[in-house]
């Protein structure tokens, strides 16, 4: 399988498709070594996983030079590279402490005689596929807390961004007691396919489309799946807001990486009193926004990732425009060096029915929207299919959490935008279709690896079946 060069636009690296048995061979192996890992104490678990952080530290050089070529961005691609061992030793520090609370011991029932009990059980084989926009964060962020939890772990990282796999394996081969029940496989759809027909549990990241696919084939394996999918994530500004202030602030919210996240910001809501002025400076910021082209090293946003992306917005800038809307800066997709690219665009005198307010674009667009009523503004950013995140600025924090507590969306950024990407210890669940199941952020992000096993204790002499024979029983209704 030819892989493209987000830069170059060549097919320069090849992947050998993992096929449904190499995959269940892999799960097999998994599983066997599964118990014993989960037998071990979770100090020990964390010892091993705080050597993986330590090797991963030692060949990060290779992982980001891989990650960047994936990726076409080299800052950004050294931040993921960066992070994870951070979030491994995250984890160290706060899983002893979360498993344990979670574990109660000797708790009395409300029946006097019975005393309770949890064990906590993690299921033995947890599966993550991955998506091509962050492809180290979303390839680990949920393997290492069901690593910790006592999982064993087959990831499949996307096969636009399979690069960086190849030195990831080696810093775990660092690690022979984690090599032995974390495996991560390359491949395509079907691979997608034989991984979830093989795990436990799974964790995907991606679009809706894919996703539904993904929960279908969960449900007939009938295994949990956790689902984070897209967002059309809005963001409101309050005519309290500092309007410069907030154009700097939605500028980056919606255009970081490109636009290539799920909680960029991709729907802007003003207030009519700061409208103009907002617009003005969006429009100024975003033309010294700089491409990351011909020098990576320079500018701030890189490539698409996936060049067919960039078509799919083009289009709906083309309908966005055929209906009247004003593109006011970017707009055209550009190829340059072979490598896809979109500079900032600002579009205004955009309507509700146009693909580019209500459908995901996952790029630098930002479609501007004034308002005059804040209830009409709200009832505006909740019609949509999505509810991933959301954004509220004002003069203050007050003002604008009581009009991020009437939006549909499950995390709400207060005077900031896409916090989601920095803050992963606030629990948050995805709304509509943005996604099913427990959060990936704050404790949850551990304990949903877990089944609970019970212990009711009885402390008194047990029951005969006697006790409830009929004559008992109509004994004791001939006293009442």
């Amino acid at each position: 399988m030819k892989i493209r060069n987000p830069r170059t636009g060549e097919l320069d690296y090849q992947i050998q498709p993992m096929d449904a048995q190499d995959v269940a061979a892999a799960a097999a192996r998994l599983r066997t070594n599964q118990p014993a890992w989960a037998a071990m104490p979770i100090a020990e678990r964390s010892a091993i996983m705080l050597r993986w952080a330590d090797a991963i530290e030692k060949h990060a050089g290779a992982i980001i030079e891989q990650l960047t070529i994936d990726t076409g961005r080299a800052g950004i691609s050294a931040m993921e590279v960066g992070g994870v061992p951070g979030t491994i030793r995250r984890w160290a520090a706060q899983a002893p402490d979360i498993i344990a609370n979670h574990s109660p011991m000797d708790v009395p029932s409300s029946n006097p005689t019975i005393v309770n009990s949890t064990r906590l059980v993690p299921f033995p084989l947890f599966g993550a596929i991955a998506p091509w926009n962050f492809p180290m964060t979303l390839s680990t962020i949920d393997a290492i807390p069901a690593l910790f939890a006592g999982c064993a772990a087959l990831i499949k990282p996307s096969e636009i961004t399979p690069r960086f796999v190849e030195p990831l394996k080696a810093s775990i081969a660092e690690v022979p007691e984690l090599a032995k029940i974390l495996e991560i496989i390359v491949g395509d759809a079907a691979t997608g396919q034989a991984l979830v027909a093989n795990v436990d549990y799974v964790c995907f990241t991606g679009s809706v489309a894919t996703g539904r696919k993904v929960a279908v084939a969960a449900a007939e394996a009938f295994i949990p799946a956790n689902l984070e999918l897209g967002g059309k994530d809005p963001m409101l500004i309050l005519a309290s807001a500092d309007p410069v202030e907030a154009a700097k602030t939605a500028l980056r919210a919606s255009i970081l990486a490109t636009g290539q996240a799920c909680q960029s910001i991709e729907r802007l809501y003003i207030a009519r009193p700061i409208y103009d002025k907002f617009l003005e400076t969006l429009v100024a910021e975003a033309e010294k926004v700089r491409l990351n082209y011909p020098d990576i090293n320079q500018g701030e946003i890189g490539p698409f990732i996936f060049a067919p992306q960039g078509q799919k917005i083009a289009e709906q800038l083309a309908e966005a425009e055929s209906k009247g809307a004003r593109i006011l800066t970017g707009g055209t997709v550009e190829i340059l060096g072979g490598g896809t690219y979109l500079r900032p665009t600002v579009l205004a005198d955009v309507t509700p029915d146009m693909a580019v307010v209500r459908d995901e674009s996952f790029g630098p667009v930002l479609p501007v929207i004034p308002f005059d009523d804040v209830g009409n503004a709200i009832a505006q950013a909740n019609d949509s299919i999505y509810g991933l995140s959301a954004a509220v600025l004002a003069g203050t924090a007050e003002e604008a959490e009581k009009v991020g507590a009437r939006l549909e969306a499950g995390a709400i950024s207060i005077n900031d935008g896409s916090m989601t990407a920095m803050v992963w210890d606030a629990e948050n669940s995805s709304f509509k279709m943005s996604g099913m199941g427990p959060s990936r952020m704050g404790e949850s992000g551990i304990t949903r690896f877990f089944r609970k096993q019970a212990f009711m204790r009885q402390t008194a002499e047990p029951a005969r079946i006697q006790d409830f024979s009929e004559d008992k029983f109509a004994a004791l209704r001939k006293g009442a």
